[in-house]
């Protein structure tokens, strides 16, 4: 009776530990080819994401447009800043005005109808943070070209935006493939949480990329495979307006 009482507790206990290991989906570079695809899966799903929109994306035809719009109806997807140009892929550049970086922001906020304070918003090609009571700056990033750069992120910040690093990719070849099979994945988000690599305790933001979707069969499979297999792992999904409570 001892045995079974402490087997239960011990199930107990962590069952409510893992309940606190929250998923923040993000989704960067749509409205593309994999949007649609993705916005069915989270809508079957029904768990919460961010999708990090490109103005100059939702620009470029009506159907890209009535994507941004259908994903800003859906009440548990946000729709956040990525930049209008993308920073046309020339990322010294892109971060050597501060101004220019703010004007880009603002243009990608028109084109995608973002208003209010602060706009959710991630940088292209910058794995940063600027929260109230979290900071940090893309490790990945050397010295001299820290230097070139010379990014003022507390400015951005101050000026509207709350600013979106990631703790873990699924990184995709440039056909659009995923490198790290649903398992594999599965397994390294489990490792984060166990060694609490992450940049907020129990909470692991996941970056993921539009065009890893475009193909109906294979990328809306795996993304269905992920959150499925999340799901049976006791995690939770979090909304990135939580996030910033801390």
């Amino acid at each position: 009776m001892r045995t079974v009482f402490l087997c239960l507790m011990i199930c107990m206990f962590s069952s409510a530990a893992f309940a606190q290991r929250t998923i923040y989906l993000t989704f960067d570079d749509g409205p593309l080819e994999g949007t649609s695809n993705i916005l069915d899966v989270i809508q079957t799903q029904n768990v919460p994401a961010t999708m990090f929109m490109v103005g100059l994306h939702a620009d470029a035809s009506s159907e890209r447009a009535a994507l941004v719009t259908k994903a800003r109806s859906i009440p548990f997807i946000t729709v956040g800043n990525h930049s209008y140009t993308h920073a046309n892929n020339h990322y010294r550049l892109f971060y050597s005005s501060v101004e220019e970086l703010l004007a880009d922001l603002a243009r990608a906020n028109t084109s995608l109808g973002l208003t209010g304070n602060p706009i959710h918003a991630r940088l292209p090609g910058r794995n940063v943070f600027r929260l109230p009571d979290l900071s940090s700056d893309d490790l990945s990033i050397g010295k001299p070209e820290d230097r070139r750069e010379e990014p003022d992120f507390e400015f951005v910040a101050a000026s509207g935006y709350f600013l979106y690093g990631w703790d873990h990719e699924w990184v995709h070849e440039n056909s659009g493939k995923p490198v790290q099979t649903v398992d594999h994945l599965l397994s390294e988000i489990d490792h984060l949480f166990g060694f609490g690599k992450l940049a907020r305790p129990n909470k692991l933001i996941l970056l993921m990329h539009d065009e890893m979707f475009q193909d109906t069969f294979n990328g809306a499979g795996n993304l269905k495979a992920l959150i499925t297999g999340l799901k049976a792992r006791g995690y939770t999904f979090g909304r990135i307006k939580d996030y910033d409570a801390g």
